[in-house]
């Protein structure tokens, strides 16, 4: 069933400056967000996904340049004012970040941290707000709620700072999550028990969640639909089942052979040849031509557009029916 947009971007470009040089980390990013949607980021580290997140938030311009549209249901956020930004973040769009650890304010307790979100975004009384913050706590898992508000971020293991996190982000009730690898450095059990809370919660509060993540497991049991990043832009793009079971993109292919699965003992993993370029020199055609054993002329010198192949596929390749064979070579 398709779903009704409430996040649209189309070509989001976030440039950078250093020394005079432009540095371009977003380049023509386009996707959409449905309610009640998991939409899947994956890419190796530096693939811009990161900061694709801080760029639909407003985040990234403060350092950077953003262009292109950011249609929050129906408004343009890429011209709005930090101030009228404001009241969207946290309220509508809520964002989960890589490392809680360095998110949260060590000098403040968790629960003046959730009252905070509460004061700025509601219009709750003290007492509703110190209630409401216990309910978030107790929502993301966290025993003896009432109990652990007065209690320090670095009270709490790494699981539950992650959880308190979540409950910071989700304190407002928004719209759309964007969860930039809440589950990083978190074992396997708590990593679970993490993913199954954002997913129940979605369907819950009909909420819409951007996935960023470069763990293929976690995108194959936590999203709808997968947008694989490479060197700033989406070259594939498409409901998970359908691009994890059948890739077209060659880096695709390389994604899912690099994880090891079915591997006998004492063999060597698969890594895709070669590393991501520089930002400072990216090559002129496709980015991931110098990687690809099946990259032609035309891969070299001229960058593919991202184009529709199907109903609900779309694919940056100029060589996609040879691709497979090649990169497994």
């Amino acid at each position: 069933m398709e779903q009704t947009p409430i996040l649209e971007v189309e070509g989001l470009c976030t440039t950078f400056g250093r020394g005079g040089q432009t540095l371009p980390a977003l380049r023509d990013v386009s996707f959409t967000v449905g309610e009640g949607e998991v939409l899947g980021l994956v890419g190796e580290s530096g693939s811009g996904k990161s900061v694709t997140l801080r760029s639909v938030l407003g985040l990234a311009r403060r350092y950077g340049e953003v262009t292109g549209s950011v249609r929050w249901q129906g408004q343009e956020l890429i011209t709005k004012s930090e101030r009228d930004l404001r009241p969207i973040r946290g309220r509508d769009i809520a964002m989960i970040f890589q490392e809680p650890m360095t998110s949260l304010n060590p000098l403040l307790t968790v629960g003046q941290q959730l009252v905070e979100t509460l004061q700025a975004h509601t219009d709750l009384s003290r007492k509703a707000r110190r209630d409401r913050a216990i309910e978030m706590l107790d929502l993301v898992g966290i025993p003896a709620a009432a109990s652990r508000l007065t209690d320090y971020p670095h009270q709490f293991s790494g699981g539950m700072r992650q959880r308190v996190m979540i409950a910071i982000a989700l304190a407002a009730s928004p719209k759309l999550l964007l969860a930039d690898e809440p589950t990083t450095a978190l074992d396997v059990t708590i990593q679970a028990q993490i993913l199954d809370l954002i997913l129940r919660l979605s369907s819950d509060m009909k909420m819409g969640v951007i996935m960023v993540t470069h763990d293929l497991g976690v995108v194959a049991q936590t999203c709808d639909r997968v947008a694989v990043m490479y060197a700033g832009r989406i070259v594939e793009q498409g409901p998970v089942r359908q691009v994890l079971r059948d890739p077209h993109h060659a880096y695709t292919v390389g994604l899912m052979q690099s994880v090891p699965e079915g591997v006998a003992p004492r063999t060597q993993l698969y890594s895709i040849p070669g590393t991501p370029p520089s930002l400072a020199h990216l090559p002129p055609g496709c980015a991931f031509a110098p990687r690809c054993a099946a990259s032609t002329e035309a891969c070299l010198a001229t960058r593919p557009a991202l184009l529709r192949v199907s109903e609900d596929r779309q694919l940056a390749c100029f060589n996609p029916k040879n691709q497979t064979k090649g990169c497994a070579a």
